[in-house]
């Protein structure tokens, strides 16, 4: 089989879930994912707030937001529900009201990165704010509380 043919059957099979029915290591990928997610997040405020100033590192967070909360829904499918987790049942039980917090943390990202490349510090701060809320919402639902 050619490199190519490989990568696609690949890729094809987890985008449609085949290959994370039963795998442990589907859920420390997801769990990788979310920490990705949170490490620019907590980034992205220490600049927002003012705590320090990269040049650039901004824009990099907010474009890596948007990116990765794009594709939050792929990242709990059916059949994802197992092994240690702070993932709570309602992913799945409740797929419609999962769908729509996770679309708001898209949208949010979303208007952030848009925020960055615009420049404004208010609307920046604001957009911010609003990633915060979309992740608190997502997490106060679909999201075990830390011990």
């Amino acid at each position: 089989m050619k490199p190519t043919a490989l990568v696609t059957l690949t890729a094809l099979a987890f985008l449609t879930g085949a290959a994370v029915a039963d795998d442990e290591d589907y859920i420390k990928y997801r769990q990788a994912m979310m920490k990705a997610i949170a490490g620019h997040m907590g980034a992205s405020t220490q600049i927002v707030r003012g705590k320090v100033a990269p040049e650039g590192d901004l824009l990099m967070h907010a474009r890596a937001l948007a990116e990765l909360n794009a594709h939050l829904p792929r990242l709990f499918p059916a059949g994802s529900d197992f092994g240690e987790t702070k993932a709570k049942p309602a992913i799945w039980d409740e797929p419609a009201k999962f769908e729509q917090a996770t679309t708001a943390a898209r949208d949010a990202t979303a208007a952030f990165l848009g925020a960055v490349e615009g420049g404004d510090a208010a609307a920046i701060a604001a957009a911010h704010k609003d990633v915060g809320q979309a992740c608190k919402g997502c997490h106060e639902d679909f999201r075990q509380k830390d011990d």
